[in-house]
């Protein structure tokens, strides 16, 4: 749980990101967009751990848009950092899925 709380933090940021300094129009939408998806696919993700994937997928994206989209200094740094972030929380499995299974045999 504590690997979708990150990334639902992420995502916010993400989201207040694109309007804290100047961004090109296209660099604008696609930074509020991916944080509102990041925020919605964490949150689903708490529920159906597969969904944690998608968010592999968006981070990637982030970063890679970076690039595609065009970039100020502060938009590049932030969205590297964000996106690599984003990618490393969504393939850390939640911690229910690593607790050992409980013996149901009474003591």
């Amino acid at each position: 749980m504590a690997a979708r709380t990150v990334n639902i933090l992420l995502g916010i940021w993400l989201f207040i990101s694109a309007f804290v300094w100047a961004h090109n129009p296209a660099q604008l939408d696609n930074t509020w967009i991916c944080g509102v998806l990041c925020v919605v696919i964490a949150l689903i993700a708490t529920r159906v751990a597969t969904a944690r994937y998608l968010n592999v997928v968006l981070g990637a994206w982030v970063l890679v848009s970076t690039f595609i989209l065009g970039h100020g200094n502060a938009t590049l740094w932030n969205n590297v950092l964000v996106g690599i972030a984003i990618v490393l929380c969504a393939v850390t499995p939640s911690e229910r899925l690593n607790m050992p299974a409980r013996s149901t045999r009474p003591a």
